[in-house]
């Protein structure tokens, strides 16, 4: 669960919120959200708290971004300003402000206790960029070095869990990437760069599932007749029949008499080992 900012903050924070209310009153009867209508950080912040809180976004990236600049850089507030700012941003469908200024907050004051919870919503800002392993990853790579820098810097953060869920979830998008490469090497009867490919995956990201369909791939290109290798196939069967132990698809593909043209699915049933080097031509 992410911590309530203001609880993080301190007891300043709440206090100084509390007093800005009884300017909020004032400012709201000359109409608008005005920045420059509010006489104190205090209140300045307590009325772009109330902003957030009704969703209007944009009074609230107003009023915090004012705060961010006017604050001191030891004010208790200031966090705590550039969390919401940041969270503001997301909410507005901005994920790359609300993902720099998430990690500006973690960098700036790494001994908060928002600091870990920032680095975890700027990955997320970073990877909700990258919706498909097609497109350029390099919002998958950003994500990835937050999650990264959350395990690294705060190894006893229970967020540690969600940042691992993280850097899965990217392994698997860059490993389909890689593997839909091979594929569309097999349709083009590419067959010795559609190994290469499958081989990359396994290599590359050994605990994803497409290093299990990848294996399957190889062997499938492996018993075509314009390779014919056999041994080769063989060898990689005995990888996924030690890596995979009880998978359906596994035993089906690479039972004796398995139809070549089989096709893979379901879960992956461990850690993949090496693939077996790739044959020399014939």
């Amino acid at each position: 669960m992410t911590p309530n900012p203001m609880r993080a903050a301190g007891p300043r924070v709440r206090f100084v919120a509390a007093a800005g209310w009884l300017s909020i009153a004032a400012a709201a009867c000359m109409g608008g959200f005005q920045v420059r209508r509010f006489p104190t950080s205090g209140a300045l912040y307590a009325a772009s708290l109330a902003e957030f809180n009704k969703g209007k976004w944009d009074n609230a990236v107003a009023g915090f971004e004012k705060l961010t600049l006017d604050l001191g850089a030891r004010d208790t507030l200031l966090p705590v300003a550039s969390w919401y700012l940041a969270t503001a941003h997301e909410r507005k469908g901005e994920h790359i402000l609300a993902a720099t200024t998430y990690s500006r907050l973690a960098e700036s004051f790494p001994d908060d206790t928002l600091a870990p919870v920032a680095l975890l919503a700027s990955a997320n800002s970073y990877l909700s960029l990258w919706r498909r392993p097609d497109l350029d990853p390099q919002y998958g790579t950003l994500a990835q070095l937050q999650f990264r820098q959350l395990r690294n810097v705060y190894p006893d953060s229970p967020l540690v869990a969600s940042a691992d869920s993280g850097l899965q979830r990217i392994s698997e998008m860059f490993a389909q990437k890689d593997y839909d490469v091979g594929l569309y090497y097999v349709r083009r009867n590419a067959f010795d760069s559609a190994i290469l490919m499958f081989k990359d995956v396994v290599k590359d990201y050994p605990n994803t599932d497409h290093a299990r369909l990848a294996l399957m791939r190889m062997v499938e290109v492996y018993r075509r007749p314009q390779m014919n290798y056999k041994e080769e196939a063989a060898e990689t069967c005995n990888t996924l029949r030690t890596a995979f132990a009880g998978n359906a698809e596994v035993a089906s593909l690479c039972a004796v008499h398995a139809d070549s043209g089989a096709t893979a699915a379901g879960k992956p049933g461990g850690k993949v080992p090496p693939a077996p080097a790739a044959p020399a031509s014939r």
